[in-house]
């Protein structure tokens, strides 16, 4: 196990305040709709207004006789977009394959039809009104019901599922329906091209600029050293922006049409249809115990909505083989085609509606077997991954029970449904587990130590919003005492070495190892210099005998500070700078998985307060223990998992975008009536991390944890809510409907 140095334990695992922090504050940071090229186009898409169907006409004429507007682009004027070769993270990955205006064909409502091009963006938006479209329209399916498409497939199995549930001494079967979830970013998606010859400069939205780099160049036909890609602040993201989507090429072929750099704004109800969302899932649970509740079997199928052109496919079942010792296992998956945009990836994809299931259906369980969900979980902990025998290489699951099972006060806790009160209130309490895996992907970084005593660190990578920044910044500072404001970090550019995709929770584990490979380098260059100039104190110093920390060249056997600052080595040696880079692999083949089984772990605690007099539901407090490894800044991590579990509460009781039946339009496309937790419906936050360091996974331990906190709170709160009304609801979001009335009988377990 790595002990770090004195000089890294005083930024690494400190709360450290972000160093982009003041150019948010202060309107300095530039995001993608703030970018104004000279001689500025705005473009502004014409979008379907049936869900299934054809093109039968398309008429223009009058749109493009309007003041200022230069274009209306469409199949016929477009020019030709290539679909991409493999769909692979390599080398460039979308979840619409189809590029615009391909054919006639209407697949979704909003589907683009057309882009008006114009020197204003109320010119543009005035003549994409003006666009008159007729169709041919067939029958469309929106419906939320589902039935898979086809023969399930089997994506874990072990043991005999089917019959050890039959033979079993208790056991429930249930389903588990979460809606479609919109992401919402206030950011929104937003694309600026700009050509200078044959080369094209894309500003963006995107959560991957090496991806979205590589997705452009094969869809537009060019060499990769054609297509730069920048994304230096993005407004959040939450997995919308990960891959590209229409709109950029959309943009890229209004500035060839018109010679001039465009930009395009994707609007608040375009965000509902055309950029991905979380898909509908139903989840069939079935599971088994002894009486004495040891798990004898976990059967999980699951089937989720896809576009009618794409096969996205949410990975309900990915954590379902690892989390508990059981010896008999099953999971299934299925899509079932509906008339809607593609979906996409959303905080947690897979694991997070997959948790709902498995949490809520281990709550269940818990009950029939008169238990302690507590105890049921830390009954069946496994002692290696059950799905592949491999060593975990590092788990600490039951500890993250226990301690959250201590700080809320779990041991206070009243079985009876209804039997807690508080201040005239009726209190629930549930809890969830939470797991996510441990992701890595190959990055490359460049590290300069200048001659005036600051610091630059380089990597392709992006900040979304979740402190990368401040990261990288920290690494530097700790393996060479510069302090973190003389340290500057350049991140969101395919100029720069590559970087991993902000997605998966993989990028500080990611850039760990390439930033210090880096910075090493760099003060391996300063040492050397220091121990060859003659001029220098250190002059013939052995190889190795010299360190480098607060900023300063020193002996081994000195503190750092009796050394001589590295500004002055350089001047000696009359250089400006010392660079040196780093690289590191990953993945999802990543050779590391082929012997330890990485994740990260949690358990939520969650409070809710009940008042049936005026149909009053609150979640009043959440406790969670996260087990992730080391966590570089505390701050930022904390920040991290409050706005996950914010979010969660969203999930559990308010998010649910609608279709309408009648034309497959989203019903609820703004932020008015597509409800999102809150301020006000803000609980009382307790976060604890545990510090265990995965040194297995990298050298200082750290795994990522930006969507872990989001997994296994709707499950908490849900039989939060079970215990104070008896209701036990199955399919998200809970509605007050569910707990009053008819509806409510007819669903009560109690």
């Amino acid at each position: 196990m790595t002990t770090l140095s004195a000089v890294q334990r005083a930024v690494i695992g400190q709360p450290q305040a972000r160093i982009d922090g003041p150019m948010k504050v202060s309107g300095g940071a530039i995001y993608t709709s703030d970018v104004d090229l000279r001689e500025l186009l705005h473009a502004v898409p014409v979008c379907s207004t049936i869900a299934s169907g054809r093109i039968a006409s398309l008429e223009f004429a009058a749109a493009e006789a309007m003041p200022g507007v230069h274009v209306v682009l469409h199949r016929g004027n477009v020019g030709r977009f290539y679909r991409i070769s493999g769909n692979s993270m390599d080398t460039g990955y979308v979840d619409e394959a189809r590029p615009p205006f391909e054919d006639d064909v209407i697949r979704y409502y909003g589907q683009y039809v057309a882009v008006v091009v114009a020197d204003t963006f109320e010119a543009a938006s005035a003549a994409a009104a003006a666009v008159k479209v007729t169709y041919d329209v067939t029958a469309h399916d929106v419906g939320e019901a589902l039935a898979g498409d086809g023969e399930p497939k089997v994506e874990s199995e072990r043991g005999d599922a089917a019959r050890a549930f039959d033979a079993a001494a208790m056991s429930i079967d249930e389903t588990y329906v979460t809606p479609v979830e919109t992401h919402n970013p206030i950011e929104l998606h937003a694309t600026v091209a700009h050509w200078d010859g044959d080369a094209c400069t894309f500003y963006e939205t995107s959560q991957a600029v090496s991806n979205h780099q590589g997705t452009l160049m094969q869809m537009l036909g060019l060499p990769r050293e054609k297509v730069r890609v920048i994304s230096r602040y993005l407004g959040s993201g939450f997995g919308g922006k990960l891959w590209m989507w229409p709109h950029s090429l959309l943009a890229a072929a209004a500035a060839r049409y018109t010679g001039r750099p465009v930009k395009l704004v994707v609007s608040r109800k375009m965000m509902f249809q055309n950029v991905g969302h979380r898909p509908v899932t139903q989840q069939r649970m079935r599971l088994s115990a002894d009486a004495d509740g040891t798990l004898t079997s976990v059967r999980h199928d699951f089937v989720n909505h896809t576009a009618m052109a794409d096969e996205y496919q949410e990975s309900c079942g990915e954590i379902t083989p690892v989390l508990y010792s059981v010896p008999n296992l099953r999971v299934s998956s299925a899509l079932a085609r509906r008339h809607v945009g593609s979906p996409t990836a959303m905080r947690g994809p897979g694991a997070v509606p997959g948790l709902f299931a498995l949490e809520s259906a281990m709550n269940e369980l818990a009950r029939k077997l008169d238990m302690d969900p507590v105890e049921l979980r830390l009954k069946n902990e496994p002692r290696v991954d059950e799905s592949t025998g491999l060593p975990f290489s590092s788990r600490h699951l039951t500890e993250c029970l226990r301690t959250g099972a201590e700080k809320f006060g779990w041991s206070q806790r009243q079985p009876g449904v209804g039997a807690m009160k508080r201040d005239g209130l009726t209190l629930g309490w549930g809890v969830g587990a939470c797991c996510w895996p441990g992701v890595r992907f190959s990055a490359q970084a460049t590290v300069e130590l200048r001659a005036d005593g600051t610091a630059r660190v380089v990597c392709g990578t992006q900040d979304i919003g979740t402190g990368t920044y401040t990261i990288l910044a920290q690494l530097v500072a700790g393996e060479t005492g510069v302090p973190l404001d003389r340290i500057e970090v350049a991140l969101g550019d395919t100029a720069l070495p590559l970087g991993p995709i902000s997605g998966g929770s993989a990028v500080t584990a990611s850039v760990i190892p390439a930033v210090l490979d880096a910075v090493r380098a760099a003060v391996a260059i300063v040492t050397a210099r220091a121990a060859a100039l003659s001029e220098s104190p250190f002059s013939g110093a052995k190889a190795g005998s010299l360190a480098f920390g607060a900023g300063r060249v020193h002996r081994k056997s000195e503190p750092p500070q009796s050394g001589v600052p590295f500004s002055d080595i350089l001047k000696m040696a009359r250089m400006h700078a010392a660079s040196g880079s780093g690289s590191a692999k990953g993945g999802f083949d990543d050779p590391l998985k082929k012997s330890y089984s990485v994740y990260s772990y949690g358990a939520h605690f969650a409070e809710i307060t009940w008042q049936p007099e005026i149909a009053q539901l609150r979640v009043s407090r959440v406790v969670t223990v996260i087990d992730a490894g080391k966590i570089l800044n505390p701050r930022a991590g904390r920040n991290q998992i409050e706005g996950a579990v914010v979010m969660g509460v969203g999930m559990a009781l308010f998010e649910h975008t609608m279709y309408d039946p009648q034309n497959g339009a989203p019903i609820n496309s703004n932020l008015a009536d597509y409800i999102i937790a809150s301020h006000a419906d803000t609980p009382a936050l307790d976060v604890t991390f545990l510090d265990h360091p995965d040194t297995v996974f990298n050298e200082i331990g750290a795994r990522g944890i930006a969507e872990i906190g989001l997994a296994g709170v709707a499950a908490a709160i849900t039989d939060a809510v079970y215990h104070a009304t008896g209701v036990r609801v199955r399919k998200l979001p809970v509605m007050i409907e569910d707990l009053l009335g008819e509806r409510s009988e007819a669903r009560r377990d109690g």
